[in-house]
Formats: C-alpha cells, sequence, structure tokens
C-alpha cells in the first residue's frame, strides 16, 4: 500500500463516518468508516517505514581463472 492509497482510504472512511447519514439495515456505516480510517492509517506508517529503506549495491570484480577475462558483477537489493 502505498501513501496516495493510504489517504484515500482514509478519506473514504471520513465520509462514511462523518457525511453519509444513511440507514442500511444490518450493515453500519460508522463502523465500516472507522475500519477504513485505521487501514488507512496503518497502511500510511507501514507506506513511511517502507519509504525509509535503503539501497545496497554490491559489486565485485573477479577475473576469471580459465580465460584471464576480467568479471564485473553488481547486485541491488532492498536493506530490509
Amino acid at each position: 500500500m502505498r501513501i496516495g492509497s493510504a489517504i484515500v482510504l482514509m478519506a473514504i472512511g471520513a465520509i462514511l463516518v462523518w457525511a453519509v447519514d444513511a440507514d442500511v439495515p444490518y450493515v453500519s456505516l460508522d463502523m465500516i468508516g472507522y475500519i477504513l480510517i485505521a487501514a488507512g492509517v496503518l497502511g500510511l506508517i507501514w507506506a513511511l517505514l517502507a519509504s525509509n529503506r535503503t539501497r545496497v549495491t554490491e559489486s565485485r570484480t573477479v577475473q576469471d581463472p580459465n580465460t584471464g577475462e576480467t568479471v564485473h558483477r553488481a547486485e541491488s537489493h532492498d536493506g530490509l
């Protein structure tokens, strides 16, 4: 979940809680709104924590013993 989708979830939840005044049988729109707001907050926290990850790049240079050719290899991965 990215930052934008988390904010959208919170906005939809806030609309359901404070702006919609409909009476749906067997469904509490307020509770659904609070659940969407909570999911949006958790998604926002997760997205902010995930954006702090560092990217690690490792590079190696070796010489092939058979041909004498120099081989360069670079690998990249996320820090977490």
